[in-house]
């Protein structure tokens, strides 16, 4: 195993902060002055291998702090075994233990690794994190302070993932719950039946329509495979992500032979019943977007391979557009300048290449990480720089 490489930062961190990583792809980081020491790579703590080698990790992250460790920092969900461990570590150093919420840590990279110091706007968009409010997210707009807080200002509409964490898994349960949403619930059988069978159609149906077993997400990833999914190139995923990198391999060939692109306008918000948008703000805007891209999405015809690859580059350039808008909207009423980009789903370079694009136009400086991924492997850099800061300014943290 090779010897992960130390990071040196612009500038220095004012406390020494253990951070534990994420479930995913976990790594866990010692943060002391300028310098950041991630561990290996240990993959998803789903197994005692990956569990194990967090451990033996952190032990030696603990024997080569230059002194005393202040605080730990870990995820808010308490049933990973990151933040058991940290909580374990913390009570040993006698030192608090500070959660951070996911989306705040991917941002939070940025602040550590560009040097950037005074409020920022974010967009953090992957496939899941608990929020502060105990539901899940993965779209979302924030705006970070240099004091270890942040204000969520905006979110991609939640999404019902009706049987759980098996929706993503499964795409097609995530089309049943768009058509669910626009009020089009009896189409879910004679459209899903033909490829899932009718008995899984139905029963999904229901659970729809009752509400049984279907938590929310506003997480980018599940719009993705709900995308995927309504111009058929995904019923069920056997591997993560590759629902959307079918959606994006499908959009990149389509651009390859349409190099002019696929016009937008034709997508405007729209305000739906029950979707959360009235009254308007960033959300509802977000929202009514969405809803307006996945109505264009459903009238492709998905016997014509073109109009599938059509299909695959509006909904990238259409939901980039969307948060690119939302982005300008909350720079200009905050006077804000600087916007980081963090999570997984930011490996999909047509996504960020034009939201790169709109926003750079605009007037802003875009930061994404460069030393560490932008997705949950690169977490620990941003939680321990969060609760670095927070410690510093003796805000509230979550334990």
């Amino acid at each position: 195993m090779s010897t992960p490489t130390v990071l040196t930062l612009p500038r220095a961190a004012p406390r020494r902060v253990l951070a534990f990583g994420a479930w995913l792809k976990n790594s866990a980081g010692l943060l002391e002055g300028d310098r950041f020491l991630p561990s290996a790579l240990h993959g998803d703590l789903g197994t005692p291998e990956a569990c194990i080698a967090l451990e033996r990790s952190v032990q030696a992250l603990v024997a080569a702090a230059g002194g005393p460790i202040e605080a730990v920092a870990h995820d808010l969900h308490p049933d990973f075994h990151s933040t058991r461990l940290a909580l374990h570590w913390a009570e040993r150093l006698g030192v608090p233990a500070i959660g951070v919420q996911h989306h705040q840590a991917h941002l939070a990279v940025l602040q550590a690794e560009a040097g950037l110091d005074g409020p920022l706007l974010g967009l953090a968009l992957d496939g899941v994190g608990l929020g502060t409010d105990g539901t899940a997210w993965g779209g979302e707009l924030l705006r970070l302070d240099a004091h270890g807080g942040f204000e969520r200002l905006a979110h991609l509409p939640p999404l019902a993932l009706p049987g759980g964490d098996v929706a993503a898994r499964e795409p097609w349960r995530l089309v049943a719950a768009v058509l669910h949403a626009l009020g089009r619930g009896d189409e879910i059988g004679p459209r899903l039946a033909p490829g899932v069978g009718a008995a899984a159609a139905q029963g999904v149906q229901t659970m729809l329509a009752r509400g049984l077993n279907c938590p929310v997400s506003t997480g980018a990833g599940r719009w993705f495979d709900a995308a995927a999914g309504v111009l058929g190139l995904s019923v069920r995923q056997r591997e993560e992500a590759e629902a959307a990198i079918a959606l994006e391999r499908c959009a990149a060939g389509w651009l390859e032979r349409h190099p002019q692109g696929v016009a937008v306008a034709g997508v405007g918000p729209r305000v739906r019943e029950g979707d959360g948008a009235h009254g308007g703000g960033l959300s509802g805007d977000l929202g009514a977007a969405v809803w307006a891209l996945f109505e264009a999405l459903l009238a492709v015809d998905l016997q014509d391979a073109e109009a599938c690859g059509r299909g695959a580059a509006l909904f990238h350039a259409g939901l980039a557009d969307a948060l690119a808008e939302a982005t300008l909207t909350a720079a200009e009423r905050d006077g804000l300048h600087d916007v980081a980009f963090g999570g997984g789903c930011f490996f999909n370079r047509l996504l960020s290449q034009r939201l790169s694009a709109r926003l750079t136009a605009a007037g802003l400086r875009v930061h994404r990480p460069q030393a560490v991924s932008c997705g949950d492997a690169g977490l620990a850099l941003g939680q321990a720089w969060a609760a670095a800061a927070a410690i510093q300014s003796n805000i509230p943290t979550e334990t």
